[in-house]
């Protein structure tokens, strides 16, 4: 007979205890106080006074600032986008894969988290670079399309250009989709492989062709999962400091890389907690949406 948790407080305090502790010690206090941050001035070199005041959010509104955030938006609306359009027929395949290749595929998906995203970024660096994998191949089909024509008695290409791949929004964009494709796929794969399939085989034998089963009757019970792998993929793509910084270029800059100038450089932590937690807001905002979503699911069907 299992026993409720009420009658053994004891044992539910010795576990709840530690926890709550670590969370209010080393997360809500330390969010507080840069939350109070945000309504505050310089004092000085290193002191900060918390006077109550708005000019860090009203600063926050000024255009420049705005339009990175605006740019911010669109990135991380655009990463989101591409990994659903990719991460969706991947978690399909995966779904109706056979259990020995379904189990390999998954961890072809979840072998990006054993390496430092540090070292992604660098290995990314490599392929996309004027020297990299890509313009080298690039290089190689040119000069043997160049000495086809020539061999054809045809006009030779010209000189080889290399593609622009680094340090550019593609390069941002393209590394944003690389990072972020498993936080999509892994909650498609979960929602599609709950999917009862006699709804399926039903549909097929009523008429409906594979894409017309696929878009009235996937996509709808796929629901759930669509929007838990838009939420956590659009989050971290929104705040992503790293993988801008690195492959981006001057007018690639995203949010999290202004934040990280008021903080180490500017030397304005008012500013900086304004920035943060304005970006707090949008992620608070988007699992507001996701939850009145998911509430009113329910009731359309």
């Amino acid at each position: 007979m299992e026993q409720h948790w009420t009658r053994a407080k004891g044992a539910f305090a010795a576990v709840f205890t530690p926890t709550v502790f670590w969370l209010f010690a080393f997360f809500l206090i330390p969010l507080g106080i840069v939350w109070a941050y945000s309504f505050g001035q310089n004092d000085g070199l290193v002191d900060i006074a918390i006077t109550g005041t708005f000019k860090n959010y009203a600063r926050v509104l000024e255009p420049l600032y705005l339009l990175i955030f605006v740019k911010s938006l669109w990135f991380a609306f655009l990463t989101t986008a591409l990994c659903l359009l990719i991460g969706f027929p991947v978690a399909l395949a995966i779904t109706f894969a056979s259990e020995k290749t379904k189990s390999w595929l998954l961890l072809l998906i979840m072998l990006p988290f054993w390496t430092n995203l540090l070292i992604r970024t660098y290995a990314l660096m490599a392929v996309l670079r004027t020297e990299g994998y890509v313009n080298w191949g690039y290089h190689w089909l040119w000069d043997r399309a160049s000495g086809l024509m020539q061999a054809a008695g045809m006009q030779p290409l010209g000189v080889f250009t290399p593609l622009e791949l680094l340090h550019n929004n593609f390069a941002v964009v393209f590394g944003l989709v690389y990072v972020n494709l498993p936080f999509m796929v892994l909650p498609l794969y979960a929602a599609l492989d709950r999917l009862d399939r006699s709804y399926l085989e039903a549909s097929l034998d009523l008429g409906a062709g594979h894409l017309r089963t696929l878009m009235r009757v996937v996509v709808p019970l796929a629901l759930p999962g669509i929007a838990s792998g838009i939420l956590i993929t659009f989050i971290p793509a929104l705040g992503s400091y790293l993988t801008p910084d690195m492959l981006g270029g001057p007018d690639s800059q995203m949010i999290a890389s202004i934040i990280e100038r008021q903080f180490k450089r500017a030397n304005d932590w008012p500013f900086g907690a304004a920035l943060s937690f304005m970006l707090m807001y949008l992620t608070f905002a988007a699992i507001a949406i996701q939850a009145v979503l998911n509430r009113r699911a329910p009731e359309s069907r």
